[in-house]
């Protein structure tokens, strides 16, 4: 049985919105399993410095991350897109162990198969420490962002 993950290329600005925010949802989660399913067995990162193949090795990464970055809230934005391609700009809220906050902040590109599956994804990101009372990004992490919390844009981010 051949995966698929709608919406398929060619991208409306309308499905490239639900593929970003798809993204987000699936993200937020902290699953590596279940983010990783939206990658194909082949896929290629480049996440910051670290180069990554396969769905094995984003489920290691991704467990990597998780790990390190508790309290994880991401908010990602289309930026552009084209047939089969997005590109995406994002921020996410986070600590350390040590309850060290974070806002991370971060472009991202991605190619994806005929399939709806993604290709490739190549992301720039950059920290900035914030105390806690900066944080932005507030909802039940049960659950994925409300549709009423602003954006990047509306946030000024």
């Amino acid at each position: 049985m051949t995966e698929t993950r709608p919406p398929f290329p060619p991208f409306t600005r309308e499905s490239a919105t639900q593929k970003v925010r798809g993204a987000e949802d699936g993200w937020n989660s902290c699953d590596p399993e279940r983010v990783a399913l939206a990658y194909t067995p082949g896929s290629y990162w480049r996440n910051r410095s670290e180069f990554v193949r396969g769905r094995s090795e984003i489920v290691a990464f991704l467990r990597r991350k998780w790990t390190k970055e508790l309290d994880y809230h991401l908010i990602k934005e289309l930026w552009a897109f084209t047939e089969n391609r997005i590109a995406v700009r994002f921020a996410y809220e986070w600590h350390d162990d040590s309850e060290n906050w974070f806002r991370s902040y971060g472009n991202e590109n991605w190619e994806f198969a005929a399939n709806g599956l993604m290709e490739k994804r190549f992301a720039c990101i950059n920290d900035l420490p914030i105390r806690e009372s900066e944080r932005k990004f507030h909802w039940d992490r049960s659950r994925p962002r409300p549709v009423d919390h602003p954006g990047l844009s509306e946030l000024w981010l």
